[in-house]
């Protein structure tokens, strides 16, 4: 049973991550300043494999647990708001948003934290590269907004 939920909550991070995808940095992520401590890009698909097979991990352990209610409640927020900060930052290229969306996802993934840790404390423990990836994810949009205010202002028009 495990392998069958392990794969289910695989699944809905590579549905999340398929996002970057759908929605590349281009030509317009590549333009705007970023920070200092920006990583070299081949870093985040390498770090994003690795989360993903630890959230799996985590999600498929607490989900065969008692009591896992809120655990799967704030795994789900948090995937979901995985999902959908690509869109909004790379896609809509709203770096505000963005970061509306990260901080909230921030919230989530510490909520899920401490509700995993709570039903399995393996399950918490894997979530504590992705909090800390996510940190360094908000600090490098935080970022972005304070090198590029006009970009941050002005995000491009929305397809209608």
């Amino acid at each position: 049973m495990f392998w069958v939920l392990f794969c289910l909550f695989l699944g809905a991070c590579l549905g999340a991550g398929a996002t970057g995808g759908l929605f590349p940095p281009g030509p317009w992520y590549r333009s705007l300043q970023k920070p200092w401590f920006t990583p070299p890009d081949w870093v985040f698909p390498v770090t994003w494999f690795v989360l993903y097979f630890c959230m799996s991990v985590a999600g498929a352990r607490a989900a065969l647990t008692e009591g896992n209610h809120y655990a799967m409640a704030f795994w789900a927020l948090q995937i979901a708001l995985n999902g959908l900060w690509t869109p909004v930052f790379f896609g809509l290229k709203d770096i505000r948003m963005g970061m509306a969306v990260i901080v909230l996802l921030w919230v989530s993934v510490l909520c899920g934290l401490v509700a995993l840790w709570q039903v399995d404390v393996l399950a918490g423990v894997l979530f504590v590269p992705y909090l800390i990836w996510v940190s360094i994810a908000a600090a490098l949009n935080a970022g972005v907004w304070r090198l590029n205010p006009d970009a941050a202002r002005n995000p491009p028009p929305r397809p209608s």
